[in-house]
């Protein structure tokens, strides 16, 4: 089974091309801002970034020629994990910016099943998409009525480790329940409960730890005053929730490995004090969904690139240690997660799911 992977970011396209479970293809396709600057909005890129994908095919000598097409899935509805076939009804919502995010991630869809469409046979998928919903009822409920709760997590990424880790104890993902937080930009943490994840916050702009570009909670009183403040206009107080916000906002960077060699080689007690905030707010996060789970916790699990810090690691181990075992998984495993959701489809040990 040939499959090509699509995974879009605000400032490059990774791509991947597999044979059944082996990767034959690796590339990160980067775009530059003045690449990037003739485009308002995301879904403009399309073209560029479809044609890219191509090009790169071209260049690597492999034919345009796959059984599957799999993208990142975009911010579309709320639906339930597992893998999507793509729809004419996903690609009208995604153009329609339904979950109201102008976010990279939703090209994932858009040209996965362009370019299946070209290929006699090639189906075209998203996996686990960021708007993956399993909350339990009370999740879903806040201090107002005129709001719920919601999640956009790192839902692909947060799988997908999951499941590796099942996989190394010998054990289902189904049969665990596990604490999963994944560190990037953004940090989203969730309650894994028998393979759902009944808890997780919106980790892309509003809730949940502040990260290296996120805010993320925030005093609700002070956030409404400043809206009225007459300072900021709608679009720029956005990006002090997400974008300019977090340890981008505090030190002017959203660098952890500058800011750690602020610390440690010029002693610079400012940035020593954000990031340790950041993470005493990451493990009380953490913390938090060890009461969802009762206390019936087989393992914390870390990933996403800040897992990569040793710096970081040991601080929230020492933290929240204490709950279960605490194992860490750098980086992220979204290329192969994608790809072998797709490979249990087209071999019949998954069905994919409707999108409605």
């Amino acid at each position: 089974m040939n499959i090509l992977v699509i995974n879009p970011g605000s400032t490059s396209t990774k791509i991947a091309v597999y044979e059944d479970d082996t990767p034959v293809l690796l590339r990160n396709i980067v775009h530059t801002p003045e690449e990037l600057a003739p485009f308002d909005d995301v879904i403009e890129q399309q073209d560029l970034r479809r044609q890219l994908v191509l090009d790169e095919l071209r260049q690597a000598d492999i034919p345009i020629d796959f059984d599957a097409v799999i993208g990142r899935g975009g911010l579309v509805k709320p639906l339930e994990g597992g893998v999507y076939e793509i729809n004419d009804l996903m690609i009208q919502d995604t153009l329609s910016g339904i979950a109201l995010h102008n976010h990279a991630c939703n090209l994932g869809c858009l040209i996965a099943h362009e370019i299946a469409a070209t290929i006699s046979g090639c189906r075209s998928f998203i996996a686990d998409p960021g708007v993956v919903d399993e909350l339990n009822d009370y999740a879903r409920i806040s201090g107002s009525p005129l709001m719920n709760r919601i999640c956009i997590w790192h839902a692909l990424n947060q799988r997908a480790i999951a499941r590796r880790y099942a996989a190394e104890i010998g054990r289902e993902y189904e049969d665990l329940n596990l604490i999963i937080c994944h560190m990037g930009g953004g940090i989203s943490v969730a309650a894994h409960d028998h393979g759902r994840a009944v808890d997780a916050n919106n980790a892309l702009d509003g809730e949940g730890p502040f990260s290296p570009e996120r805010a993320g909670s925030l005093p609700a009183a002070d956030l409404i005053r400043l809206c009225f403040s007459g300072k900021y206009n709608e679009k720029q107080l956005l990006k002090r929730i997400a974008g300019k916000a977090g340890l981008n906002a505090h030190l002017g960077t959203n660098n952890v490995k500058e800011i750690i060699q602020r610390i440690e080689d010029y002693g610079d007690t400012q940035a020593e004090l954000i990031l340790n905030a950041m993470l005493y707010h990451v493990a009380k996060s953490i913390a938090a969904e060890a009461a969802v789970l009762c206390g019936n916790i087989d393992a914390i699990l870390l990933t996403g690139g800040l897992a990569c810090s040793e710096y970081i690691v040991s601080r929230l181990r020492r933290r929240i240690g204490f709950l279960a075992p605490v194992h860490c998984f750098p980086g992220e495993d979204e290329m192969e997660a994608l790809a072998l959701n797709a490979l249990d489809v087209l071999r019949g040990k998954r069905e994919a799911k409707i999108y409605k």
